[in-house]
């Protein structure tokens, strides 16, 4: 296997199942990528379901997986997109109370600002930015899970910056670390 793609063996027109130790170690390098990609797009309760989801997906679609179109993360943060998507279809979750002990500590006052303002950009900027910012993809693999050209992708992101700078004012965008 060379970490790329699935082994020649497992390809669909085999008809053999994936071997579940092999997909491990070809998924492992991208959990952290997803992880993050999910965060951006779904609530923090519900982000880990969303990950656990698109892991299931891309199990059950390993065998479509084309080495060939590029490289596993674009391909795999897009089934992440997807099942986000299909997440906030259902409707919320139902709410569940934490205690004082539990509660998660709030970003600081600037990421608060950052977080509001990128939550305004239009759906294909914030993408573009969550991608790219927070992800960390290169601009190649953001235009493959968007579906783009690269510079495509380069404009959007020129957009989401200059929207970023109105939304935010005076704000220094370098104090801020995305």
């Amino acid at each position: 296997m060379t970490g790329t793609g699935p082994p020649v063996g497992m390809r669909r027109h085999t008809g053999t199942s994936p071997d579940p130790a092999a997909f491990g170690t070809w998924v492992a390098p991208h959990l952290a990528a997803m992880s993050r990609y999910a965060h951006r797009l779904a609530p923090p309760a519900a982000a880990d379901d969303v990950v656990q989801d698109a892991l299931v997906r891309a199990w059950s679609r390993w065998s479509t997986y084309d080495p060939g179109r590029g490289a596993p993360a674009p391909w795999l943060l897009a089934i992440v997109a997807d099942q986000a998507r299909r997440h906030r279809s259902r409707g919320p979750a139902p709410a569940v109370a934490l205690s004082e002990a539990a509660a998660p500590t709030g970003p600081t006052e600037p990421d608060i600002d950052l977080e509001r303002a990128v939550r305004a950009l239009p759906p294909r900027q914030r993408q573009a930015v969550d991608l790219y910012y927070f992800v960390g993809l290169d601009v190649a693999s953001v235009a493959q899970v968007m579906a783009c050209a690269p510079g495509t992708v380069q404009a959007t992101l020129h957009q989401a910056r200059a929207r970023l700078r109105e939304l935010l004012g005076d704000c220094d965008l370098s104090l801020i670390h995305i």
